[in-house]
């Protein structure tokens, strides 16, 4: 027959395969965080101890023989206080309306409050999306207090209408059911050749991940009053000209970007300790993601009131 013979369907290779997007949410510290770097395997989203430090839509993806799970990371639902607030909130709805499934993640180690039922409720307005309850931080609760938690986050479900496909006690930390919950995820997900290429755990700009560990690092520890404070940016990336193959030198210039004077003080610390202390964590991070030693050249600045000014949130990239 020649050349026009019909080649094999180039999707057969792909039969029985699974990809789509599943993203956690919660109130904030629910452990959304910690259980996407569990499932990907690698840190590839910030975690802290203050609420709201996810800011950006970081995707982690899940690489199985049978199946890709894009995980989609969104920041905690929240009444909003300020032009930020109500930007963040958009992010999320618009997300969970386009994800296959939504984890909704409620920790063992609290009681279900008025946050989770606001974040149920307006869940339970998105109709199409698949929803999966999972009960997180299982390593911080006795057995008999995590049987009571499951059966509340089900009688949640039947007071606001939102009916869970699955119930799933898992704990991130410890290991415990993280491959249970990757297999149902990936059985809601529908059949389709992989959305990435093989060996690729997130989508996110390298720039974007190095701007999260910094602010990540610069967060710990310092005051209450800080923490939707800092935004950092990135000025500048790249290998040092000039440099031997086998030792390669990347440059980082970033700006840490504080809303007032006072707190620009509160981060740099006293004769600049605490911003040395920063950087040379900081580097640390940096050079484990991404195998290269990196010089780190951090500054303070100030951007007035930044969360509030329209200006201000599209130049530090909101």
């Amino acid at each position: 027959m020649g050349s026009d013979e019909i080649g094999e369907d180039p999707m057969s290779q792909y039969a029985g395969f699974r990809s789509g997007f599943a993203c956690f949410v919660g109130r904030p510290n629910a452990g959304k965080s910690t259980l996407t770097n569990a499932l990907v395997g690698q840190k590839v989203v910030i975690t802290s101890d203050k609420p709201q430090t996810t800011r950006t839509v970081v995707r982690g993806i899940v690489q199985r023989p049978d199946a890709q799970l894009v995980l989609v990371d969104t920041p905690g639902l929240h009444r909003p206080r300020t032009l930020l607030g109500e930007r963040l909130n958009d992010l999320v709805r618009t997300t969970w309306s386009e994800v296959d499934v939504v984890g909704v993640c409620f920790p063992a180690d609290q009681k279900i409050g008025p946050g989770d039922r606001f974040l149920v409720a307006e869940l339970a307005k998105v109709r199409r999306t698949t929803k999966v309850a999972i009960a997180t931080k299982t390593d911080l609760a006795a057995p008999d207090r995590i049987a009571d938690h499951l059966l509340d986050i089900a009688e949640l479900g039947r007071e606001t209408g939102t009916e869970w496909a699955e119930i799933v006690p898992v704990s991130a930390v410890a290991g415990d059911q993280v491959g249970l919950l990757a297999d149902l995820l990936v059985g809601r997900m529908p059949e389709g050749p992989p959305l990435y290429p093989d060996g690729d755990l997130t989508d996110t700009p390298e720039e974007q991940l190095v701007a999260e560990l910094i602010r990540e690092v610069a967060l710990e520890g310092v005051r209450d009053e800080l923490p939707h404070s800092i935004a950092v940016v990135v000025e500048e990336m790249g290998l040092r000209e000039d440099r031997p193959d086998d030792k390669p030198l990347l440059d980082v210039h970033a700006n840490l970007f504080v809303e007032r004077s006072s707190q620009k003080g509160i981060v740099i610390g006293h004769r600049g300790a605490r911003l040395r202390e920063v950087g040379s964590r900081a580097r640390g991070q940096i050079e484990a993601l991404l195998g290269t030693p990196v010089y780190l050249d951090l500054h303070v600045k100030v951007a007035k009131d930044w969360q509030r000014d329209p200006r201000q949130l599209r130049r530090l990239g909101f």
